[in-house]
């Protein structure tokens, strides 16, 4: 099993940026290919970005492509998800989560372990 815990997220002006944080403890973080999804009142868990286990590869949302990157310290057991140029529709908890067999996803319901999500809010 791995554990995870969300950091860094806040209230900011649109325009702005946060930098959030996934720390990971538990087993092994580079077995995982690790994803962000938000969550927005009253809608369905949407996914955001992946990386894969090795973190040579990476995918975003169509909504976030261009604003958002994803990256990860295997040696630091970390996850982080730059958010740039942050819009007020971007407002959501965030959550980090891990995917324990092998390829890639969008699907949350694939993905194992999750996070308890911190809050992001982007004022107009």
């Amino acid at each position: 099993q791995v554990q995870l815990v969300e950091s860094g997220g806040g209230l900011v002006q649109a325009g702005g940026s946060l930098r959030l944080s996934c720390a990971a403890s538990g087993r092994t973080f580079s077995s995982y290919d690790m994803g962000w999804f938000r969550q927005a009142p009253g809608k369905e868990r949407e996914f955001v970005a992946v990386v894969t286990r090795s973190g040579a590869f990476t995918y975003y949302a169509g909504s976030v492509k261009g604003r958002f990157t994803i990256s990860r310290d295997n040696a630091k057991n970390t996850l982080c998800l730059q958010m740039n140029s942050l819009k007020p529709e971007d407002t959501a908890v965030y959550y980090c989560a891990a995917k324990a067999n092998q390829g890639w996803d969008t699907i949350a319901s694939r993905y194992d372990y999750w996070g308890h999500g911190t809050q992001v809010t982007v004022s107009s």
